[in-house]
Formats: C-alpha cells, sequence, structure tokens
C-alpha cells in the first residue's frame, strides 16, 4: 500500500477517482489524519447538486489552485456564471483571519471580500452556493458524505463516535479537514525560482535581477506598497500581499457582465458587500492577492478583465504616466475603462513612484515570472 504523501500527490495531479483507486487497494482505507480526509474532499464531486464539481474545479491543483477555464468559474449546473475570478488557493492559508489591524484597517479573510473570516469559514461556502456546487442545506451534504465508505470510518475516527448525528457538527468537521489539506506544504511550498535564489541556489538573470529591485523599491515603483507583508526584501516566507484591501479602479469587464446578463449601472461593491462591513468608504476595495504563482494563474483582477500579466503592469502605470500611449490596453486597442467607484480609490498608493519604460515593464513581468512553483513552471510561456 502506497503511503499517504503519494496518495496527495495523486490527488493534486489525478483527481479524486485516481487517489480513491491508490488508498483504497482492495478496500475502503480510511484517511488517518485531517489533512488526508481534506484532501479527499477537495477532489469530491459528489459535494455538488449534481455529482460534477468540487473545490478542485475551481481551484486547479495543476494550474496553481486558479481556475483554468476562464474569467470567471461555471457552476455544476453548468449554466450558472460567477461574477468574480476565482482567486488561486495557493498561500491562502497564510492568509491572517478577517480582522482590523492596529491602524484599523480592514485585513486578512478568505475570499476577495473577506466574508470568510478564516479557511474553513470559506471551504463551507462553495458547497452552499447556487450557483457553485448547488447543494441545498448542510444536511444534504453531510448526506453525501455517509455514502462514501472511507468518511463513514474516517469522521468517526477524526471527529468522535457521535459526529454523524449533529449535521451541523459533521458539516464543520468537512470545511476543518479541508482546510487542514490546504495548510499543508502542497499548497505552499516556497520552491519558486526566488525561493532557491534566496537559498543562494540559483542567479537571477540581469533582467529579473532589475524587476527584482524595482519591485522592492519604493523610489521607483508602488508594488510593494501593497504587495509585501515581510520587513525585509529577504524574507524567506514572503507571500507578496499585505491582505490588506484597496480600490485600485479596475475596469467593469463587459464581457462577464454581459455573460451574467448584468445591469449597466451594477457595481461590485467588494468588501462592502462583506456583513461584517458597513462603511461606505470601503466600497470598491478588494483584498490584495498573492503574487505566487501569479504568472499562470491569469485572467487577472477581481473581474479577470486582463489577460496578460503585462497588461497589469501598464494598468498600474497609467497612473504614473502623462503618456497618452501608456492610456491604451493593448489587449483591446481602447483606454483604460475608469474605476467603477472613484469616491475609494487608492491615489496615494496608485501614484506614487515615476511613469516606467518598456525596460522596466518588462523587467517587473521577468521577475514576477520567478515566483511560480517548481512543479508551475513547465506553465510559464516564454516572451
Amino acid at each position: 500500500m502506497p503511503s499517504f504523501r503519494l496518495s496527495v500527490l495523486a490527488a493534486l495531479t489525478l483527481g479524486v477517482s485516481a487517489l480513491g483507486a491508490v488508498v483504497s487497494g482492495d478496500g475502503p482505507k480510511a484517511p488517518q489524519t485531517e489533512a488526508e480526509l481534506g484532501a479527499l474532499l477537495f477532489h469530491d464531486v459528489n459535494l455538488s447538486a449534481n455529482r460534477t464539481q468540487s473545490c478542485a474545479s475551481c481551484h486547479d491543483p495543476a494550474t496553481g489552485f486558479a481556475d483554468p477555464r476562464g474569467m470567471a468559474s461555471l457552476g455544476d449546473d453548468g449554466l450558472s456564471l460567477g461574477d468574480r475570478n476565482a482567486p488561486t488557493a495557493s498561500y491562502a492559508a497564510l492568509s491572517p483571519a478577517f480582522h482590523r489591524d492596529a491602524e484599523g484597517k480592514w485585513k486578512g479573510g478568505q475570499f476577495l471580500d473577506g466574508r470568510a473570516a478564516t479557511l474553513a469559514d470559506q471551504a463551507g461556502g462553495p458547497p452552499l452556493n447556487p450557483i457553485e456546487m448547488g447543494m441545498p442545506d448542510k444536511a444534504a451534504v453531510v448526506d453525501r458524505l455517509r455514502e462514501d465508505p472511507a468518511y463513514a470510518a474516517a469522521f468517526p475516527d477524526l471527529f468522535g463516535a457521535g459526529i454523524w448525528q449533529d449535521p451541523e457538527a459533521a458539516f464543520a468537521a468537512m470545511t476543518q479537514a479541508i482546510a487542514a489539506f490546504e495548510e499543508t506544504e502542497a499548497f505552499a511550498p516556497f520552491d519558486s525560482r526566488y525561493d532557491r535564489f534566496l537559498r543562494g541556489e540559483v542567479e537571477l538573470t540581469p533582467q529579473e535581477e532589475l524587476g527584482r529591485l524595482l519591485f522592492f523599491s519604493q523610489q521607483f515603483t508602488n508594488c510593494n506598497l501593497c504587495h509585501q507583508v515581510g520587513r525585509g526584501q529577504m524574507d524567506k516566507h514572503e507571500t507578496f500581499t499585505d491582505y490588506r484591501y484597496h480600490n485600485i479602479g479596475v475596469p467593469q469587464n463587459a464581457e462577464l457582465r454581459a455573460l451574467n446578463g448584468a445591469p449597466p449601472d451594477q457595481v461590485d461593491n467588494g468588501l462592502l458587500d462583506n456583513p461584517a462591513v458597513t462603511d461606505p468608504g470601503e466600497r470598491g476595495k478588494f483584498r490584495t492577492p498573492t503574487l505566487r504563482n501569479v504568472a499562470v494563474t491569469g485572467p487577472y483582477m477581481h473581474n479577470g478583465v486582463f489577460q496578460d500579466l503585462r497588461t497589469v503592469i501598464l494598468f498600474y502605470n497609467r497612473y504614473n504616466s502623462k503618456s497618452a500611449a501608456r492610456q491604451i490596453n493593448p489587449e483591446t486597442g481602447a483606454p483604460f475603462g475608469p474605476p467603477p467607484v472613484a469616491g475609494t480609490l487608492a491615489q496615494k498608493e496608485l501614484t506614487h513612484g515615476p511613469a516606467l519604460d518598456d525596460e522596466r515593464i518588462d523587467a517587473l513581468v521577468a521577475f514576477l515570472k520567478t515566483l511560480t512553483d517548481a512543479r508551475y513552471e513547465h506553465l510559464l510561456t516564454a516572451d
């Protein structure tokens, strides 16, 4: 019988059916830890109404735990489409619980508006969301769990003999197990070229090194104002996000809005959609995403409006440039759209630093590619 270490790797590459074959052997073998159970649950399509969708459907382990299918995720019913781009689950476990920090700023949490305070809270959302996995209630999810012999054995072993008698507790146990799996090294290996550079194992190219210096320099760029959590440039566990919420003026995604049939004047409120947030001054703000694996987890921004990483850099640069050419979105040939919520725009952060020339823009893109975990480096495209 292979070790469960191999079983997890099978899950990450082949999905739940292959994992089941690896784990089962001659018969069901109950997972021995919460993380092992979570690996099974993460890939289990039976936890959706039509048995077609799992956590891994929108957070594909083969593509940086993001959704490779497009700007928003298709639901289990085959018809419903989300109105936001599914963020990567890579390094998500390192986000602090949703809270106000010492400066009174909202910070942390899961989802782009922080409405799930913790990783376990987030895991409980999609199964019950009618446009995602579409299950009617927690009891229905628990009924699906009890169908599986491996779960039937594992849940009482891990969470107590009476777990099946309490649907609320069983559902919470499921989310706890998924969170435990997402807390494993598989989601946060810190083994990119950048990490290997920090350990002295590789050298960056001159272009990558220029991009690194620019990224961390508050004199020449505004990148690290929002995309740095550590205190130093050589932090070995840098996640490249401050976990705070900012309105950077991302334009509407007309294509996604058309697919969703959204009214022309409908605006995504971002942080203000979080039930814990009532201040209108938070409208239009979204949690800063990690830049880990950013080069392989497009499309970009909360609504998937940009396809190319270089376009993202150009979008930021438009705030610092007076050139008419720099106001043009190269993907559409038209000017970047206006910010949907102008009143809360992070003007100070966005306008910090000088305009960038093409050499420096390309260097930043090259540096961001070095943040790709080793197992995804084959997905990188050459410019």
